[in-house]
């Protein structure tokens, strides 16, 4: 995005809104669909508190509404993304295994709670249990 200047003091409210306008004429959809997805990951990073100085930001609902607004706008955004949709892909997995961490205490991190055994785990090619009931899937539960 172009570098963009703070309007003058003396900018009226009519000049303003045409400025506003002519931005508007060239956002498109599509960018900000990605960059809403982009944006989601981040800031759900950052309430997982992966970023370092961020641990006491953690907020486990933060942290699962930002997983459910990418799950809900992948299938939206992948074929846009092309080959970068595997990115976009992994960083939700890892956000999804900071979930399972910091959710409620619950994860395989916690001690005397072994990791779920292989067979839990989806097979490459199959639905798991987030696909098929439209929820995460937290080992577990």
């Amino acid at each position: 995005m172009d570098e963009q200047q703070l309007p003058p003091d003396d900018i009226s409210e009519e000049e303003l809104r045409a400025a506003y306008e002519e931005q508007l004429k060239r956002v498109r959809v599509q960018d900000v669909l990605i960059q809403s997805v982009v944006s989601l990951l981040n800031l759900g990073g950052r309430k997982a508190g992966l970023s370092p100085g961020t641990e006491d930001e953690r907020d486990p609902e933060q942290v699962r509404q930002a997983i459910e607004g990418v799950r809900a706008l992948l299938p939206i955004v992948e074929p846009l993304l092309g080959k970068d949709a595997a990115q976009i892909r992994e960083a939700l997995s890892q956000l999804q295994l900071a979930y399972t961490r910091i959710a409620g205490g619950e994860g395989a991190d916690q001690p005397g709670e072994a990791p779920p055994a292989a067979e839990d785990q989806p097979q490459t090619g199959e639905g798991g249990p987030a696909q098929s009931s439209g929820r995460l899937w937290v080992p577990g539960q």
